[in-house]
Formats: C-alpha cells, sequence, structure tokens
C-alpha cells in the first residue's frame, strides 16, 4: 500500500505533515531515505531530535529496522537448510536488495510505502 505525502496534506498516522525540511537541517525525505542505508542512521534518526518527532521519519527508521531483521532472519534460515536454502540464498539477496532500493526511491519521493507485515508494525510505532 502506498500512500505520498503530498495527497490531501495528510498521512496515514493521522497526523498533520511537517513540511519538507525537518528542523536538524535535512528534508524528511532525504532523512527517511537514509534511514534505509544501514540500521544504524535508523536507530539514530529514532533518538535525536527533531527527526525522532517526525512521523514520517519514524514509519521509515522503524520499517528500515523491520526490513533488515527479517533479511537476516531469512538468510539465516536458508544458510541451515541444505543445498535448497543454499540454492535460494542468491535470489532471496537479489529480492531483498530489490525492495531495499525501492524502499529508498519511495522514501525519497515522500510516499509512505508500506511493505506487508512490516509496515504496519512500522505505521502503529511511528504513531506513538
Amino acid at each position: 500500500m502506498e500512500y505520498n505525502s503530498s495527497e490531501a496534506g495528510t498521512n496515514p498516522t493521522g497526523a498533520s505533515p511537517i513540511g519538507g525540511q525537518a528542523q536538524g537541517g535535512l528534508s524528511q525525505n532525504t532523512a527517511a531515505a537514509i534511514a534505509y542505508v544501514t540500521i544504524i542512521p535508523a536507530i539514530v534518526f529514532l533518538v535525536v531530535e527533531p527527526y525522532n518527532r517526525n512521523p514520517f521519519i519514524r514509519f521509515h527508521a522503524f520499517q528500515s529496522l523491520g526490513l533488515g531483521i527479517v533479511a537476516f532472519a531469512v538468510q539465516m534460515i536458508l544458510t541451515v537448510i541444505p543445498v535448497i536454502g543454499w540454492l535460494l540464498l542468491i535470489p532471496a539477496g537479489l529480492a531483498f536488495l530489490a525492495v531495499w532500493i525501492y524502499t529508498i526511491i519511495q522514501a525519497s519521493r515522500g510516499a509512505w510505502f508500506k511493505l506487508p507485515l512490516i509496515g504496519n508494525f512500522a505505521q502503529e510505532q511511528a504513531t506513538k
């Protein structure tokens, strides 16, 4: 499911948008995209103000953490399954890479793109 933060001036969290520029200097789109780079920026954006007060940035930081955890778990499971699991490691890795690139692009465009299951959790956490 995809939402664009510019549509109708609202977002799926129910909070009003905080404009394009966060007070810390990075635009909210840039900060949300950077949250997907590794787990470290996602955690930083959840702790450091003003980013931790922006629902859009929080949503993408939580979704990034969830995606990282799921990717790690899937790769660990496939690693312990002989032959078939090992053969699936490359396609699974490529699939996670494609999803990761797509989420970065969507965040940089200002979209509230929700991944299945992970997106619902991220949205709940972003509104707390």
